[in-house]
């Protein structure tokens, strides 16, 4: 039996992950900063809880983090922790920062340290790209980051390929591309539409205010990322890959999508206001998968209005067995 350590396990990604592991047959430890005090409300709505071991590592303390990875023994590590918000990495840069780019260096010193054979994926991201504007961008595209997200995603990805290249470290980037799913906290753009359709649909709501509605972005869905993720760990060779659609789609078509679902007129229902703009936002951002459909076999199914279906069902029933589809 395998031993995956997924830092970040109570996020959307995390959860699915785990959820994918364990039918694989996998032990899956996962790791909070307060595994006491954190809900993992999204183990529970998987259902999975009970089947996954939860222990506390702080990834800003290398000691924290190479005790934890003495004790677990992990075969693979997935490090899907951090700030996870775009929005919100304007507001607190540092922490951004430090909980992605410290973590993600300590994570690779403790393995160094302990001189075991794990295999290592990091959550890099389509942000540190920034606009990629006319061309889907591939593995070898350079990095424009417009964000202090993407600018510490950035760092923790040549962190990845420079402990790769000097100490031969199995250390792979998974550069994921927008995935959605019920799973994503209301914070979330695509989640605040799809609650708000959902509400307005019920009476509950009149009025759904977004920011700037031209921007595009590839859209996916989040269970079938994750089975990349594995994917990519099990390369013979440690390598980047781009995870995506290769598809873009405007925040206005996903808005139209939505309503539409529900058969609703989007143009009575959305207020646009520019004060929800980023300060430096990306117009469109699309990702080339070829790479991992010829070495990995991996290519996307569930395309943006699939997913806009999926998470409306979710919403409207309460249903979390949807979120499991792969």
């Amino acid at each position: 039996m395998k031993t995956a350590l997924i830092s970040g396990i109570s996020g959307q990604d995390g959860a699915y992950l785990a959820n994918l592991l364990l039918e694989k047959g996998y032990r899956v430890v996962g790791t909070s900063r307060d595994a006491q005090a954190a809900s993992f409300t999204n183990l529970y709505k998987l259902g999975i809880f009970d089947r996954v071991e939860l222990r506390s590592m702080v990834l800003t303390d290398f000691r924290s983090t190479l005790q934890t990875l003495d004790k677990v023994r992990p075969d693979e590590v997935y490090n899907l922790a951090g700030q996870s918000s775009v929005s919100l990495s304007f507001e607190q840069p540092v922490e951004t920062m430090e909980s992605i780019s410290l973590g993600t260096v300590n994570l690779l010193e403790s393995i160094r340290f302990l001189g075991r054979n794990v295999k290592l994926y990091n959550a890099s991201s389509s942000d540190c790209f920034g606009d990629t504007e006319i061309f889907a961008a591939n593995e070898e595209s350079p990095f424009r980051p417009r964000s202090p997200y993407g600018v510490a995603k950035a760092a923790a990805h040549w962190a990845i390929v420079n402990y790769r290249q000097a100490y031969g470290l199995y250390a792979a980037n998974g550069i994921l591309f927008n995935h959605e799913s019920p799973l994503r906290p209301n914070r979330y753009v695509t989640k605040k539409i799809i609650a708000g359709a959902c509400r307005i649909k019920a009476g509950l709501q009149q009025k759904l205010e977004l920011g700037v509605l031209t921007i595009e972005r590839d859209w996916g869905w989040a269970p079938e990322y994750v089975e990349a993720m594995w994917r990519i760990l099990q390369n013979e060779d440690a390598e980047d890959f781009i995870i995506a659609t290769g598809v873009t789609s405007s925040l206005q078509q996903f808005v139209e999508a939505a309503f539409g679902e529900l058969d609703l007129e989007w143009r009575d229902h959305v207020q646009v206001n520019g004060a929800q703009s980023r300060p430096s936002d990306i117009f469109r951002s699309r990702g080339n998968p070829a790479k991992a459909h010829i070495k990995l076999g991996w290519k996307a199914q569930i395309s943006m209005r699939d997913v806009v279906r999926l998470m409306l069902e979710a919403e409207s029933s309460g249903s979390w067995e949807l979120t499991r589809v792969r």
